[in-house]
């Protein structure tokens, strides 16, 4: 394009596709520290507020295959901006909501957009950069995504506290503009690929997007309907029929949204629970611990937004060591041990909750976030090394899918034990529970990662 040469157009495309992503994640962390102020200003209860957060994850982890199924089918420049300018918009509309079933719809479509960029930016990076610049630019992606991500809670609180939560919707606005504007500017479509004819999936899609909602919405309502109710029994097992169809219609397709057979795969299989309880966890993190401070110690949404500073500046100085660690150990004995760290600090965050020890909080949320690296990264490097390099897209889009179901049913399920007992340490005790039996499954499926990525990569 003109004002561009053909080494700075791959920099600006960096930094926009970057700036865009920056904003799915932060809408992950920002929302948690003005929940309790936008329960009170729209007059929702308590498990309609927990919709604001998860209409968004719920989408996000519906969608993001057909993103990049979209992706594969289309340009992805333009594919990219109709997700900004979708994510954009949606977040314009949140902060005009006029009440709470209106933020919820509006948060919902917000989750879409969010679904589409996530794919499109990944691959517009690796089409604009050369291969070996590859590691490089993606490195710096999600850097600059981790520094979005570790922003939101202070950013959140701030702007709760000295503007309005409406605020907290509308910063994304003049980021998308200029992104949109980056994109149309510096994009150089590359020429269409020709793509193996087969037989369409019709059905696949549709099939996981409403059984993974039904099985959200009976995790979601089943406090307030009844746990035994027929409704609530009904959506579970209406869920589960629709996922057992999803995964029989997967084998049958070549051109599947998701080759699940990839899910035989021993150490593949484990990564991917990791991430499930990955994100479970954090959202948890994230959503309820802000919720505990502000509503039971009185905290200000600032002070809530700086508490969970703690959690999250550790991440960044233990990134990098964590990726050393897990090159010259593998994966196995450091995911092994972080997830005992891990779960023992989110044991002792349901203790200081059940003390009311402020600084017994502090103290285990610096633990958590400076083993947070070593949850993810070695996690990630054994799932992906475990299957062939051709199926590594594929396997991308299924981790990326069950790491946010995590959280959705991370917020769904800890929302419901908050409403049945009335107290926030059973949701800390709960979440470090989890993290625990994910040690159990790392143990027996992880254990043979080596030969593994010898048999499945020849």
């Amino acid at each position: 394009m003109v004002g561009f040469t053909a080494d700075s157009r791959k920099w600006w495309i960096l930094a926009a596709t970057s700036g865009v992503l920056g904003l799915t994640v932060l809408d992950e962390t920002i929302v948690g520290v003005a929940l309790p102020t936008v329960r009170s200003d729209l007059a929702m209860g308590a498990l309609a507020s927990h919709w604001v957060v998860n209409a968004y994850l719920l989408t996000f982890t519906c969608f993001v295959a057909l993103g990049g199924r979209l992706g594969d089918a289309i340009d992805r420049g333009r594919l990219f901006v109709f997700g900004a300018l979708l994510f954009g918009l949606s977040s314009l509309a949140c902060g005009f909501a006029p009440s709470g079933a209106f933020l919820i719809g509006a948060r919902a479509i917000q989750g879409a957009g969010a679904a589409i960029i996530f794919p499109a930016a990944m691959s517009m990076i690796t089409l604009a950069f050369k291969k070996e610049e590859h590691g490089v630019a993606l490195g710096l992606q999600t850097n600059i995504s981790a520094l979005f991500m570790s922003l939101g809670p202070l950013v959140g609180g701030l702007l709760t506290d000295t503007l309005s939560w409406r605020w907290i919707f509308w910063v994304n606005l003049p980021v998308v503009i200029a992104v949109v504007a980056f994109v149309f500017l510096a994009w150089d479509k590359p020429p269409p690929e020709r793509k193996p004819a087969g037989k369409r999936d019709h059905w696949g899609l549709p099939t996981l997007i409403v059984g993974l909602s039904l099985i959200v919405v009976a995790l979601m309502q089943g406090a307030d309907w009844g746990w035994l109710s027929g409704l609530t029994l009904l959506l579970f097992a209406a869920g589960i029929v629709l996922l057992a169809i999803f995964v029989m219609v997967e084998k049958r397709l070549e051109t599947a949204f998701f080759h699940v057979d990839l899910l035989k795969i021993a150490t593949f299989t484990g990564g991917n629970i990791v991430f499930f309880s990955f994100q479970f966890m954090k959202m948890v993190i994230f959503v309820f611990t802000p919720l505990y401070l502000q509503q039971v110690m009185k905290v200000s949404a600032i002070g809530s937004g700086a508490v969970l500073l703690f959690a999250i500046l550790p991440t960044l100085l233990t990134s990098y060591g964590s990726g050393r660690v897990s090159d010259l150990y593998g994966s196995r004995a450091p995911l092994l041990i972080t997830l005992v760290i891990n779960g023992a600090s989110v044991l002792l965050i349901a203790l200081g909750v059940g003390l009311q020890s402020f600084w017994l909080i502090v103290a285990a949320l610096i633990v958590w976030g400076a083993s947070l690296p070593s949850f993810a990264v070695p996690a990630r490097k054994a799932l992906m090394n475990a299957v062939p390099e051709a199926e590594r897209g594929q396997a991308s889009g299924i981790n990326l899918t069950i790491q946010m179901f995590g959280g959705t049913v991370g917020v769904a399920l800890c929302g419901a034990l908050l409403l049945e007992t009335g107290q926030f340490w059973p949701v800390y005790l709960t979440t470090g529970a989890l993290v625990f039996i994910t040690a159990l499954f790392v143990w027996q499926l992880v254990e043979k990662e080596r030969s593994e990525v010898k048999i499945h990569t020849k």
